[in-house]
C-alpha cells in the first residue's frame, strides 16, 4: 500500500497482467537509488521489498491472473557470522553465578535451539528413547523435533528439573524467573530475559564479541560441521525445513575444515 501500489499508480500500470520485467528493475533501481518515502533505503531493505512483490506476483498466479513478470531480488552482501570457541562458551558458563544460567548457557550452546523454543521447554519434554535421550521442542511452523542430548547434560536437566527449579513454580517449563514476581508467582523467562542475561555474561566474562542468543546457534552448527556431521542431520538439530540455510550462512568453513572432515571419514572405515 504504501510502496509497491503508489509506484504502480505513478506508472499508469493498474492490471497485474501490465506488470513486465523491465518494470520491476525500475522499481528495485527506483528504490535503491531513491529510496522510499522516508529516504535512503538500505540494499538488504529493497531486498525485502522485491521479496514481498514476488510473493505478490506468486499469489496473484496462483489465483489465475496472467502473471508473466518477474520480481529479481537484488545481491545482498555475504556476511559472515560470527561464533563463540568452545572456549568462550566455557567462560560464559563458569561466570554464571547459578544453575539455571549455566544450564541455559549450555543448552544453547550444544544444542543450537532458538530462544523461543528454549522459553517454551516444557518439563514434559524430556524423551527417552533407546538409551538415547532428547528434549522435544517447538520450531517454527508449529513443527515439533526431538533434539539430542549428551548424557551428562540430560542429567545435569532432569536434576535441575527435580532439586534445582522452584517446587512451588507454577508453570510447566523448565526455565523460570529466579524471583517470584508482583503476583507471587514464580513466572517463565522471557526471550528478553534470556538475551539480557547473556549479554551481561557476555560483559562479564570479558568476552569481546556481541553475545546474544543466536550466537550459540552459529556457533554448535559450525562446531557440528566441524567436527564432521553431514548438513542434513544439522539441518535436522536445528530445525532447518531445506539445507539452504546451512549452506548460505555457514560459508565461513574454510577449505581446511572440509578436508579434517573427510579425513576423519575415511578414518572411520
Amino acid at each position: 500500500r504504501e510502496v509497491f501500489l503508489p509506484w504502480c499508480a505513478a506508472t499508469g500500470i493498474t492490471e497485474v497482467a501490465e506488470l513486465k520485467n523491465r518494470n520491476l528493475d525500475q522499481l528495485s533501481i527506483q528504490l535503491q537509488e531513491v529510496g522510499g518515502k522516508r529516504g535512503q533505503l538500505s540494499r538488504a531493505t529493497v531486498w525485502t521489498y522485491m521479496k514481498a512483490v514476488k510473493r505478490f506476483l506468486a499469489w496473484a498466479r496462483e489465483e489465475g491472473e496472467a502473471v508473466t513478470a518477474e520480481a529479481k531480488l537484488p545481491k545482498l552482501q555475504q556476511r559472515l557470522v560470527e561464533v563463540l570457541s568452545r572456549d568462550e562458551i566455557e567462560r560464559l558458563e563458569d561466570t554464571a553465578l547459578n544453575e539455571r544460567d549455566k544450564l541455559i548457557v549450555r543448552l544453547l550452546a550444544d544444542t543450537g535451539i532458538r530462544v523461543s523454543e528454549l522459553i517454551r521447554l516444557g518439563i514434559d519434554d524430556f524423551v527417552e528413547r533407546e538409551r538415547s535421550a532428547f528434549i522435544k521442542v517447538e520450531g517454527k511452523g508449529v513443527r515439533e523435533r526431538l533434539v539430542p542430548l549428551t548424557p551428562a547434560l540430560y542429567r545435569r536437566l532432569r536434576r535441575y528439573v527435580e532439586r534445582g527449579r522452584p517446587a512451588d513454580a507454577d508453570t510447566g517449563h523448565v526455565f523460570v524467573g529466579l524471583r517470584k514476581n508482583a503476583a507471587g508467582d514464580y513466572g517463565s523467562l522471557t526471550a528478553s530475559g534470556v538475551q539480557q542475561m547473556v549479554r551481561n555474561l557476555g560483559d562479564k566474562a570479558g568476552i569481546r564479541k556481541r553475545v546474544h542468543p543466536h550466537i550459540f546457534r552459529h556457533s554448535a552448527a559450525t562446531h557440528y560441521l566441524q567436527r564432521g556431521m553431514d548438513s542434513i542431520l544439522v539441518a535436522q538439530i536445528l530445525g532447518h525445513s531445506s539445507l539452504q540455510m546451512i549452506q548460505k550462512v555457514y560459508s565461513h568453513l574454510s577449505p581446511t575444515d572440509a578436508h579434517a572432515a573427510l579425513v576423519a571419514a575415511l578414518r572411520e572405515e
